[in-house]
């Protein structure tokens, strides 16, 4: 039996996508445990880039069976427009499975979320959401009356829950946004109908999980966004609305934690966040402008200019506390090539005291100073290396010092944004 769990360690966008797909040439399966289509991923084999927003990364194999389980939230319109998509590219989608117990995403979820970031806009508290409708879904997954992918195949029993739930999303929503709801009619015929479309491939998927650890195949699960995210350990309230850490995993698939052999942070050789909320290596300066212009950081669905900053090991110490990290992956470590100088955070000065934890209260964060150490760059092109022998000395000592800040090994790096541009360290499967 060998899992393996990957997950963002970041603020997200830090390139799971690459490695999931990487390691999903030799799984069986491969497992999305949450979020939904906010979450953005693009995946490049060849000359061939593609962007993917809920179906798992290793849908690019064929030979490894796709999970969307039961901790993510299904927009079924955007599911199958994704596979369209990808069948139009030439790329089967039959091996893709959807839990029966996911939430579904309608339409006046996406119009509650436009509802309370006007009212948050109003009261200058703007959280900075994608509008997907994942946040409102899981409300109503938590207060008992939402919708799962099982329910869209009984028309009757369907009709009967968006009748109640057109009740509930009356009393939230203005009078404008209520109105360019479809009818309760037009609902039940229009997700009824995505819902024959899917029938085949909605499926227990806890059972089809435990089932493939029994048997001793290669499992591998991947989270949406990144760890500083997370509804519970993330920098609140400026998160999402489910849990991406490793414990998510468990819960959003139905497999025990004692099943679980890896778990694999992802990070960039320095750090990326889109949206609003605090950031303390922020860098809104040329060396900020620099990377982003050489690492096209702009998000893969929102489109929006990505805040940089330098490593926080801070940050990564906190995330590895709180997922267990048996490895690191970094990315991106071509993009620091022509830095005369790196730095690293490795402790946050508050007033005359400096800490070397994350704090909870985001107060406090957008105040802290970040205590930097400084490394010496490399100006050669390592895009070409194939070990980690053939870095650059200072590209060694510089992940080298990663590992030691945040007492993790290195599993991989890459040097570039193909899947033949990533180095193992750490032999999963």
């Amino acid at each position: 039996m060998t899992t393996a769990i990957v997950i963002g360690s970041q603020w997200g966008d830090e390139g799971k996508g690459k490695i999931i797909d990487l390691l999903s040439q030799d799984a069986q399966l491969t497992v999305r445990y949450s979020g939904g289509d906010n979450a953005g991923h693009s995946i490049v084999a060849g000359d061939r880039k593609i962007a993917l927003r809920l179906i798992p990364s290793g849908i690019l194999n064929p030979n490894a069976q796709c999970v969307i389980a039961n901790g993510t939230v299904v927009n079924p319109t955007v599911l199958l427009a994704e596979m369209k998509e990808l069948n139009d590219a030439g790329i089967t989608t039959d091996h893709l499975v959807i839990s029966q117990r996911a939430h579904v995403i309608f339409p006046y979820h996406i119009l509650q979320d436009q509802q309370q970031e006007l009212d948050r806009a109003q009261s200058g508290e703007k959280i900075g959401t994608t509008n997907k409708g994942i946040g409102p879904t899981y409300m109503d997954k938590m207060q008992r009356i939402g919708i799962r992918m099982i329910d869209l195949l009984d028309k009757a029993g369907l009709k009967k829950k968006l009748a109640f739930n057109l009740i509930q999303k009356q009393r939230v929503l203005s009078a404008e946004l209520y109105e360019q709801l479809p009818s309760l009619d037009e609902l039940t015929e229009t997700y009824y109908a995505m819902g024959q479309q899917l029938k085949s491939q909605i499926k227990d998927t806890s059972t089809l999980i435990n089932q493939a650890v029994d048997a001793a195949q290669h499992v591998l699960f991947e989270g949406s966004q990144g760890a500083m995210l997370d509804i519970d350990h993330g920098t609140y309230p400026f998160v999402t609305s489910a849990n991406p850490t490793a414990g998510g995993a468990c819960t959003g698939t139905g497999l025990g934690p004692t099943k679980i052999n890896h778990v694999l942070g992802v990070a960039k050789a320095y750090v990326s966040r889109v949206g609003d909320g605090p950031f303390p290596t922020e860098q809104i300066n040329e060396i900020g402008d620099t990377i982003r212009d050489i690492a096209h950081e702009y998000g893969t669905v929102t489109h929006r200019p990505r805040r940089i900053g330098w490593f926080d090991a801070v940050l990564m110490k906190y995330v590895t506390q709180i997922n267990g990290f048996t490895g690191l992956v970094i990315n991106c470590m071509d993009v620091m090539s022509g830095f005369k100088t790196l730095k690293i955070c490795v402790g946050y000065q508050v007033g005359t005291e400096v800490i070397d934890y994350y704090p909870a209260d985001d107060e406090l964060l957008s105040q802290v100073t970040p205590v930097y150490e400084e490394l010496p760059g490399w100006d050669e092109d390592i895009t070409g290396v194939a070990g980690f022998d053939q870095l650059p000395v200072n590209a060694q000592n510089y992940l080298k010092r990663i590992a030691e800040l945040t007492d993790t090994p290195i599993a991989a790096f890459s040097i570039g944004p193909d899947r033949s541009q990533t180095v193992q360290m750490q032999k999963i499967w």
